[in-house]
């Protein structure tokens, strides 16, 4: 993909979108590919065994500053992701792309757009846009 590659991708999943065309269908795929995600993140830890959770209360100190606070706070991951398992998170990632940018397009939405204004907000609120 060139410079436009958001432009094309969704002009692709418009041209190859044919069975779920339905609001209700490209939702419903939508949120049935967040858990496909969600389902090989967990295969990952439970029957591979190539990343673990460790997970524990995150440490928020009254006064940190918050540079110090991004290099206390952990992901609770530890290992990485082996080939396969790396694979098939990411082809229900792309899945999970090509539903919302099908949502996009179900309501008349520019996925471009939807990209930049939410980058627009995150640098224009900084740290009070924090997640």
């Amino acid at each position: 993909m060139k410079d436009n590659g958001l432009k094309e991708f969704q002009l692709q999943v418009s041209d190859l979108l044919l069975r779920h065309r339905s609001l209700l269908d490209v939702s419903s795929k939508f949120q049935e590919s967040n858990a496909r995600v969600n389902r090989a993140l967990m295969k990952a830890v439970t029957e591979c065994g190539c990343i673990q959770v460790k997970a524990r209360r995150q440490p928020f100190k009254k006064g940190t500053a918050l540079s110090a606070m991004k290099r206390e706070l952990e992901t609770h991951v530890t290992g990485n992701l082996c080939d396969h398992c790396s694979d098939v998170i990411q082809s229900e990632m792309g899945k999970n792309l090509f539903y919302l940018t099908a949502l996009c397009n179900t309501l008349g939405l520019e996925l471009e757009h939807v990209v930049n204004n939410e980058a627009k907000k995150l640098s224009t609120l900084g740290v009070f846009n924090l997640r």
